[in-house]
């Protein structure tokens, strides 16, 4: 485990402190969870733009125009 010190707004630390007692944990794990569910976030947006850029639009809009035109399933109009 590692020490990590960052300045926080003392409006946010007071926030982060009442939330963490509401919780049943400490401001060390909110952050911790904070701080790892954002990186999953910004890993898997990088990962979908990889996948992206491999992407062929020409292919795409002949599969597309190759589909059958077929209303939609129950449930699933717009």
């Amino acid at each position: 485990m590692s020490t990590l010190t960052i300045n926080i707004p003392d409006s946010l630390i007071g926030r982060l402190q009442e939330f963490a007692v509401d919780q049943g944990i400490t401001v060390d794990q909110l952050l911790s969870s904070a701080a790892a569910e954002k990186l999953s976030t910004l890993m898997t947006v990088d990962g979908l733009r990889e996948r992206g850029s491999h992407g062929d639009r020409a292919a795409y809009k002949r599969f597309l125009d190759s589909s059958a035109d077929a209303p939609p399933i129950p449930g699933d109009e717009l």
